[in-house]
């Protein structure tokens, strides 16, 4: 399965200097958030393949006007093509907000979801838009990571961790791809092109 992992900016190729073609192949996208409806829009049109996406920080535009042809993950396992994709969007709190949540917020969320993922026996990849805590974050409020992500890598021990929100634009030594545990972990800021193995 070949899976487009995208987040914070559009990619060029895919959208302002779009050819025809240049998303063929891909079986899935996924979205990490801070990204323009249009975008998300386009890229389900053109691509052909089902597009799976959680809000950012700033998509909270979201939450009343979803992009159409989309399949939200947020706060949900979404099952496509097989893979157990769970959503948790949003980023930590640094100023009032409905896409921004405290460590004890995020909990929370995950706590509801603990009936789906007995349901769905875990999952295979976690997608959000933030980062864990200590795994490509910063200490500063708004791109701090959650403390839980990593409990939830340690206990389920899914293949991917897909996040964005951490630009690579930030630093020069930002990895997009490094490894925690049994779990591969990407930062999908632009774009990243995943080979699943099934």
């Amino acid at each position: 399965m070949k899976i487009l992992a995208i987040s914070d900016v559009p990619c060029a190729a895919y959208y302002d200097y779009y050819t025809p073609g240049c998303l063929d192949g891909f079986d899935l996208i996924l979205a990490c958030g801070d990204l323009k409806k249009a975008y998300l829009e386009f890229l389900v049109t053109m691509a052909h393949c089902p597009l799976v996406y959680v809000r950012g920080n700033h998509d909270e535009q979201y939450i009343d006007k979803p992009p159409e042809g989309c399949i939200c993950a947020d706060d949900d396992i979404v099952v496509c093509k097989g893979v157990r994709i769970l959503g948790l969007g949003g980023s930590y709190r640094y100023k009032p907000g409905d896409t921004m949540y405290t460590e004890k917020q995020m909990r929370h969320r995950l706590f509801r979801l603990r009936r789906k993922l007995r349901k769905n026996k875990g999952f295979d990849i976690l997608l959000t838009h933030a980062p864990a805590r200590g795994l490509n974050d910063f200490d500063t409020l708004p791109h701090r990571g959650f403390e839980c992500f990593n409990e939830l890598l340690d206990q389920y021990k899914p293949k991917y961790f897909i996040h964005g929100h951490i630009h690579l634009t930030y630093g020069r030594d930002i990895p997009q791809k490094c490894q925690y545990g049994d779990t591969v972990v990407i930062n999908a800021y632009e774009r990243c092109i995943i080979e699943y193995d099934q």
